[in-house]
């Protein structure tokens, strides 16, 4: 019989510990919109040209992991132009400004760059067009959305005190009482959610039959692609995590929309290494998706973590491709 010691090479290797299985379904589109690509880029191509440091008045979109690697890059975000020094460049957030924000950067000579997404552009002009400069033709704007956005106080903030009302709910529609009921319109947000925003409509359209709408809807393709998606997911979810910031109004949209479409339960995930991991415990099947300023490498960094706990089954569920690109501003369009 051998008794000389064996090499530690010999040894058979340690079995893998036992993978529970986990089904993954993952909602498409998901993550960012041309809006927010065609935003991030408006920083990067100005830090290029100009160098550092740009500044940005507020995040420009709503995401943590996009703002940090940006400010990697020499990008200064900060709360008002009170704190952009003379001269200096700025930027202005995906959201939309008010229009004293440029007056107020002319004023003080900064050099600005407008990274409103086009589609909230396209609402600062429907509601300018309501407006019509305050004239006889002029009517009072309901604009449904939510108190605080950044995109709601800039689309507010294109005219006067008084020419507009915020209606946030279907309450608020029921109790609105406009001076003149046979001249209004209504805006929305571009963000919401498509069957809250519906119901509020159809409540304004059945009390004033005669109020101006938008020819062509408010709330932006991304928005409603993801509403869309996620609804595919969630009936056959136990858990449904949606990727994106606390204060990102799409992402907190997407949250809604999975839990009133079926899901178990349904949780906003800023980045993976936040993932709290009983909330898989008895989970078979879970739903991913990531709203509009989420980027994708967060999608990918928290199916990663997954697989280290779990033998993953993934299945993609599209509903539709985008192949929206929005230009640069033209001072950087060359």
């Amino acid at each position: 019989m051998d008794n000389m010691p064996h090499d530690m090479n010999d040894r058979p290797a340690p079995r893998e510990p036992h993978k529970p299985a986990l089904r993954v379904l993952l909602a498409g589109p998901r993550g960012f919109c041309a809006g927010v690509d065609r935003a991030i880029r408006v920083v990067e191509e100005a830090l290029r040209r100009y160098g550092a440091p740009v500044y940005v008045r507020h995040e420009i979109v709503h995401n943590r992991t996009v703002v940090e690697e940006l400010e990697k890059q020499g990008a200064v975000f900060v709360d008002e132009l009170t704190e952009v020094p003379e001269s200096a460049q700025v930027v202005f957030s995906a959201h939309g400004v008010p229009k004293s924000v440029p007056a107020e950067a002319q004023r003080r000579g900064l050099t600005y760059l407008d990274a409103t997404c086009p589609l909230v552009s396209k609402v600062h002009r429907e509601a300018e067009r309501h407006f019509a400069n305050g004239g006889p033709d002029s009517v009072h704007i309901l604009m449904i959305g939510h108190a605080g956005h950044p995109e709601v106080e800039g689309t507010m903030g294109q005219l006067p005190p008084g020419a507009m009302t915020l209606i946030q709910n279907a309450e608020e529609a029921r109790r609105v009482t406009p001076l003149d009921p046979e001249r209004i319109a209504f805006i929305t947000q571009t963000t919401l959610s498509v069957d809250d925003t519906a119901e509020i409509v159809d409540i304004l359209r059945t009390r004033f039959p005669h109020i101006r709408g938008p020819k062509k809807e408010d709330i932006c393709y991304a928005t409603t692609n993801r509403q869309a998606a996620v609804k595919t997911i969630a009936p056959e979810s136990e858990l449904v995590i949606v990727i994106g910031s606390p204060n990102s109004s799409n992402s907190l949209r997407l949250r809604e929309v999975a839990e009133r479409s079926g899901a178990a339960r349904a949780i906003l995930l800023p980045r993976a290494d936040a993932l709290d991991w009983s909330l898989l415990d008895g989970v078979k099947t879970l739903g991913i998706t990531a709203g509009a300023s989420a980027p994708e490498v967060l999608v990918d960094q928290l199916v990663a973590r997954l697989r280290e706990h779990y033998t993953l089954e993934i299945e993609e569920r599209s509903v539709t491709t985008e192949d929206v690109i929005f230009k640069l501003p033209a001072p950087l369009a060359d």
